[in-house]
């Protein structure tokens, strides 16, 4: 998938401003980085923004640990809030979702303001992979895009760059066959095999997500290690996005398997 080699394990961050104040959101990320994890899973959208820059530290002090961050999914209000005005976004979205909804533009004007100001937060002089974020086949003018990516590619400021999405979004550019699908962040569940449209169209799983959460869906008796077990057992050449806001669970994570080529 390409040359850089990241633990079996990403570490996702979609739900890290619910880990508490600054200092806590960065143990959570340090903890990760001394489980074993080498990979981080971020997005503007994640925290309103507060992610990417939670990251920015770790990242500076571990400059072998690399990381996936998106494009197509902006703020309500912009990415660079205050935490008191993220908290209260998130809070009043809980009573008028509309509130704390994502802002979509697909376009490629939009995407390159959105990549200077992900490497900003990030600190960072390059994003490794590079994806557009849940984008609708109709919305996304494909040759473009390559252009520009590629681009961004020849300048340093990407490494890698594909999509992160959902099967149902993902058939379109397969059957297309998208210059965009050359990685692939698929949603993914033991029960429903998600993933599988990729093997349908002669592609490998590359980064698969939602295990958890998706067994959780399903009730059953099955404890967090041995959901990951049997995703491993189905996802044995790629890595799988797992997350967590309480440091105490890392444990679950502590025999992560040797890295394998992303």
């Amino acid at each position: 998938m390409s040359d850089i080699r990241i633990s079996r394990f990403i570490f996702g961050t979609a739900s890290l401003f619910n880990a508490g104040n600054g200092r806590r959101r960065r143990y959570v990320l340090e903890s990760a980085v001394a489980t074993g994890f080498t990979h981080f899973d971020t997005a503007p959208y994640y925290g309103f923004g507060m992610a990417e820059q939670d990251l920015a530290p770790v990242l500076k002090a571990h400059p072998g640990v690399s990381f996936t961050t998106k494009v197509g999914l902006y703020s309500p209000g912009g990415e660079n809030q205050p935490s008191w005005a993220i908290f209260g976004r998130k809070a009043v979205g809980r009573l008028a979702p509309a509130i704390s909804r994502p802002a979509v533009d697909f376009s490629v004007r939009r995407a390159q303001a959105a990549l200077e100001g992900s490497l900003r937060r990030t600190g960072r002089d390059t994003v490794d992979f590079y994806l557009l974020h849940d984008p609708p086949f109709e919305l996304v003018h494909a040759d473009e895009w390559l252009r520009w990516l590629e681009a961004c590619v020849r300048a340093g400021k990407v490494r890698h760059f594909g999509l992160a999405l959902t099967a149902d979004l993902l058939r379109p550019f397969l059957q297309a066959r998208s210059g965009l699908c050359r990685i692939v962040q698929v949603l993914d569940t033991l029960d429903g095999r998600e993933a599988d449209i990729l093997r349908q169209y002669g592609k490998p799983l590359q980064i698969t997500y939602g295990y958890v959460s998706g067994a959780f869906k399903q009730g059953g008796d099955m404890t967090v290690t041995q959901i990951l077990t049997k995703a491993m057992a189905r996802c044995p050449h790629s890595a799988i996005i797992v997350s967590t806001t309480k440091p105490g669970r890392m444990a679950q994570y502590a025999s992560l398997p040797e890295p394998a080529a992303a």
